[in-house]
């Protein structure tokens, strides 16, 4: 199943629950089996009242999570096109019901964000009340590559970052490190990758009857003080008023122009997310548009019912199939988009991605 549950004993009768994502080789791709399995067990660790603390990992040096198994999702829409497989509608549900769960969970739950931490891993990340990242991180949302979109919440914390850093983010799946993801609230602490032991032993020590949250806190500043000398450059608040203006546009193909225009750019950060967009998913770059435009006004149930209607209508349509067959299927890297001009695409197919794709209540409207 891919997964690992561990309960820690602490004092006083207290345990703590510690879920590890145990799929190395795929760099913790979460798959169906493992988001149902994961999201029983954090249920069960909710109601438990001995269970004081959850942790989130990732096994393995190189990922703590780096996306969805979308193979064979894909694989099953090439089979129907036009059509939305039942995988889809179970998988999508599945997740974000999970992703919703972190998000509103009623105790302390931390997640260690290491490596990578992209698409999947970022809806899984995002929810937990403590972020931890590590100099090794390096968090995204790639989905323009594959003719997705920035899902599992993404229309969330991408609308809430400052300016247009959110839009720009996730148009040229550009990557975050561990400085950037403090500075953009998409983190809350940053420890060195080898102190996740220390974390845990502290974790066991402390007095979960008295103060918990204080001596959580002193625990975590304390070794976050010993990390701080490790952080990282920071890459993208330092570009954040060059960004804003840039993207100062009345609409998406205006936005399109203005970032492809970096390609050439001195500034090589910059030209490389320039490239991406280029070499992207158009019918991406308006969905990312759009639903960065919607969800400043929806409270975060609705951004998932959003994503799940999108994500729906993203299978039955060609562009997602065919960026993940181009990508990790075929991967020669080439795929030949169904709209490969972001100024043609027609109003009306951009809008079909957000209308219902079921019959009668919704499938998540008890979030």
């Amino acid at each position: 199943m891919n997964l690992q549950f561990e309960e820690r004993p602490s004092l006083h009768g207290y345990r703590i629950g510690i879920a590890s994502l145990d799929a190395e080789k795929s760099l913790n791709a979460l798959s169906l089996p493992m988001i149902e399995a994961l999201d029983e067990r954090l249920r069960a660790w909710a109601e438990d009242p001995t269970i004081a603390c959850v942790m989130l990992r990732g096994n393995g040096p190189k990922a703590f999570c780096a996306g969805g198994d979308v193979v064979r999702l894909v694989n099953q829409c090439r089979e129907q096109p036009g059509e939305i497989p039942a995988l889809a509608r179970r998988f999508f549900a599945d997740e974000y019901r999970l992703d919703h769960r972190i998000h509103t969970y009623p105790k302390p739950f931390i997640c260690w964000a290491h490596g990578y931490v992209l698409g999947g891993g970022m809806g899984l990340m995002q929810g937990a009340g403590i972020r931890i990242v590590t100099p090794s991180s390096r968090l995204g949302m790639p989905e323009i590559n594959i003719g997705l979109y920035p899902d599992v919440g993404g229309s969330w914390f991408l609308a809430r970052l400052p300016g247009r850093l959110g839009l720009f983010l996730g148009l040229t799946a550009a990557s975050i490190n561990a400085r950037d993801a403090l500075d953009l609230n998409l983190a809350d602490r940053c420890l060195r990758d080898d102190q996740q032991d220390a974390l845990l032993e502290g974790l066991v020590q402390l007095n979960w009857r008295e103060q918990p949250a204080a001596q959580l806190h002193s625990l975590l500043r304390a070794l976050e003080n010993e990390a701080r000398s490790e952080l990282p450059a920071a890459q993208w608040l330092p570009r954040r008023e060059r960004i804003d203006e840039l993207l100062d546009v009345a609409d998406l193909p205006a936005a399109v122009h203005a970032i492809s225009a970096l390609q050439a750019d001195d500034d090589a950060l910059l030209a490389r997310a320039a490239k991406t967009l280029a070499h992207g998913c158009p019918l991406t770059a308006h969905l990312v548009w759009e639903q960065i435009r919607r969800a400043r006004h929806l409270s975060l149930a609705e951004v998932f019912r959003m994503e799940y209607a999108m994500s729906l209508n993203c299978c039955r349509h060609p562009e997602f199939p065919e960026g993940v067959r181009a990508r990790l299927i075929d991967k020669d890297q080439t795929p030949h988009w169904h709209w490969p001009d972001v100024a043609t695409i027609p109003t009306a197919v951009v809008e079909a991605h957000f209308a219902p794709a079921w019959d009668g209540e919704h499938p998540l409207a008890d979030l």
